[in-house]
C-alpha cells in the first residue's frame, strides 16, 4: 500500500514541478525585451508582479499541491487495498481452518493403515499396497501441515530436498493415473538437491504431472526432466497435448484462469478449478525461482519450474508435530 501512494505521488509530483517550470518558463519569457516593449491591445492587461514573490508563490503552492497529492494517493491506495487484503486475510483464515480440520482423521487414517500394515504378513502379495497406502496418507499429512505452515507463514526458508526421490515417487503415484488414461509417463531423475521442502516440491510436480497428463491424448507422451545450470535447476514438463488456447500462456499461473477447450484436449485426472498451477507458481516464487509456459503449441506445452540449489549435505527434513 506505501508503495502505490509512494509512487501515485512521485507521478503526482512530476507533473506538479513541469506545471512549475512551464509557469516559470513563461514569466521568464514575457520578461525578455521584445515582449516587454510590445506594444499592447485594446484587451490586454497589464499587471506588474515582483519577481521574487511570484516565484516564492509558485514554489510554495507546488510544494503544498505535492503534500496533497502525496495525501490523498495514500488515502486513495490504502482503500483500493483494503478489499485485496480482506481477501489475503480470509483466504489464509480458510485454508488454516480447513488443514486444522483434516488433521484429525488423516492422523485416524495414517493410524488404521499402519494397523494394517502390521496385520498384513511380509510375504502377502497384499503387503506392498499396503505399504503405499502408508507412504499415501503420511504425504497427505504433510502436506496439510505445510499448508498449515503457510497460512501461518512459518514455513522454513531453509527446507531443501533431494529432487531423484522426489521424480522417482511422483513417477510411482502418476504412473497408475497415466496408465488409465492410455498415457506414458517418462521420468528422468536428476541427482540435484533443490532449495524448497520435499514436501512442496512433490505438490508442485505432483500438479505439473497430472495437468500435463489431463491434456495428453491417449497414446500420447509425458515427460518430466531436470537440468542443472550453476545454482539453478530447471525442471520441466513436457506433454502432447493441443497447447495452451483461448487464454495469454503467462495467465495460466493466475487463481481461477481457465483456457478454452479444444477439440484435442482431454479431461484432466483433477477437477480444473485453475488453483493448481497458481499454487505452483506461488511455492516456486516463495522459495526464490519461478514457473513459466516455455513453449506451447498444437504440439504439446513445457512448463517450466525454475529453483535454486541447496548444498548435499543440508538436512531434509525437520521434526514436525503430526499431532
Amino acid at each position: 500500500m506505501i508503495g502505490i501512494a509512494l509512487r501515485v505521488a512521485v507521478v503526482s509530483a512530476a507533473l506538479v514541478i513541469a506545471i512549475i517550470i512551464l509557469v516559470v518558463a513563461y514569466v521568464l519569457w514575457q520578461l525578455t525585451p521584445n515582449q516587454l516593449h510590445e506594444r499592447p491591445g485594446p484587451t490586454d492587461i497589464h499587471i506588474y508582479l515582483d519577481t521574487i514573490d511570484l516565484s516564492i508563490a509558485v514554489i510554495g503552492v507546488g510544494g503544498l499541491a505535492i503534500i496533497l497529492a502525496g495525501i490523498a494517493a495514500w488515502i486513495i491506495a490504502r482503500r483500493a487495498v483494503r478489499p485485496i487484503a480482506e481477501a489475503a486475510r480470509m483466504q489464509r483464515t480458510f485454508v488454516a481452518d480447513a488443514s486444522h480440520e483434516l488433521r484429525t482423521p488423516l492422523t485416524v487414517l495414517n493410524a488404521r493403515v499402519q494397523r494394517l500394515q502390521r496385520m498384513t504378513p511380509a510375504d502377502d502379495r497384499r503387503r506392498p499396497v499396503v505399504d503405499e497406502l502408508r507412504g499415501d496418507a503420511q504425504i497427505l499429512i504433510d502436506i496439510v501441515n505445510d499448508l498449515l505452515e503457510a497460512a501461518a507463514g512459518s514455513s522454513d526458508p531453509d527446507g531443501s530436498a533431494d529432487l531423484r526421490a522426489v521424480m522417482v515417487s511422483v513417477d510411482r503415484d502418476m504412473t497408475v493415473l497415466a496408465a488409465d488414461r492410455g498415457v506414458t509417463l517418462v521420468v528422468e531423475p536428476n541427482d540435484a538437491r533443490v532449495r524448497v521442502s520435499e514436501t512442496q516440491l512433490r505438490r508442485c510436480l505432483t500438479a505439473l504431472t497430472d495437468n500435463a497428463i489431463g491434456h495428453t491424448p491417449p497414446g500420447g507422451r509425458v515427460r518430466v526432466t531436470a537440468t542443472t545450470t550453476g545454482n539453478r535447476v530447471t525442471i520441466r514438463v513436457a506433454d502432447d497435448g493441443p497447447g495452451v488456447v483461448g487464454i495469454e500462456p503467462a495467465r495460466v499461473f493466475d487463481r481461477f484462469a481457465h483456457g478454452t477447450a479444444a477439440e484435442a484436449a482431454t479431461t484432466s485426472t483433477r477437477t480444473g478449478y485453475g488453483i493448481g498451477l497458481a499454487l505452483v507458481r506461488d511455492i516456486a516464487v516463495r522459495a526464490g525461482g519461478d514457473a513459466v509456459v516455455e513453449r506451447t503449441d498444437s504440439s504439446g506445452t513445457v512448463f517450466a519450474i525454475h529453483l535454486r540449489t541447496a548444498p548435499n549435505n543440508t538436512s531434509e527434513h525437520d521434526p514436525k508435530d503430526r499431532a
